[in-house]
């Protein structure tokens, strides 16, 4: 029986890690691509106090009602799909962190009227930061990203960029209100929207930052 396989981005044939700029802090726009999370989807009720309770135990976070928000305890992030579909996050975890997430949700859960499904390994995580990281995003999403309409830090949306789909999370207002998000795609779109994320910011200046 196979332990163990090689778990490799959908990026690596662009060789990142060999490009990364000098001085990142120079450039208008930072892009980078942010290591495979573990990454959970959960299907619930959240009118039902019991599936709360059951997410806080095994997560430490409830899961939040509101559209397109995002609740976290710092490690594990739960970003709202739908009215009862979220995403569970974590970030920088071992391999395994996915499985042993998985494991405590479902025994939470019981036998609650839910579902979970492991999808971390179809997603590719691009970073993107800078002043000029929303006017890159703005020039192929339909999103209306300004801050009074996406709520700043704290928001997520599905949503496509170009012709990829994504789910986007602004994860922090950045450096001196700099913006910072997270784009996630499948596999499949990876290599096309990080291209095109490139070229979006060229005339920005962009650096590429190390995962």
């Amino acid at each position: 029986m196979i332990d163990s396989y090689l778990r490799q981005s959908a990026l690596d044939h662009l060789g990142l890690a060999g490009r990364t700029s000098e001085e990142p802090e120079k450039a208008a726009v930072r892009l980078g691509e942010k290591l495979l999370p573990a990454a959970v989807n959960l299907r619930g009720d959240v009118a039902d106090p019991a599936f709360v309770a059951a997410l806080r135990e095994a997560l430490g976070v409830e899961p939040p009602s509101a559209p397109n928000t995002v609740a976290t305890n710092g490690e594990v992030a739960l970003l709202w799909l739908g009215p009862d579909e979220w995403l569970a996050l974590q970030h920088g975890a071992a391999p395994e962190a996915e499985a042993q997430m998985a494991a405590k949700l479902r025994d939470a859960l019981g036998d609650l009227h839910a579902a979970t499904t492991e999808v971390g390994e179809q997603y590719v995580c691009i970073h993107l930061a800078g002043p000029k990281a929303r006017e890159v995003i703005e020039k192929g999403c339909p999103l209306d990203l300004h801050p009074r309409a996406f709520g700043g830090v704290g928001h997520c949306a599905q949503s496509h960029l170009s012709k990829a789909t994504i789910l986007l999370h602004q994860v922090s207002p950045g450096e001196d209100g700099e913006p910072a998000f997270d784009l996630y795609t499948r596999r499949s779109f990876a290599d096309y929207l990080w291209r095109w994320l490139e070229d979006a910011a060229g005339e920005y200046g962009v650096a590429i930052v190390a995962p």
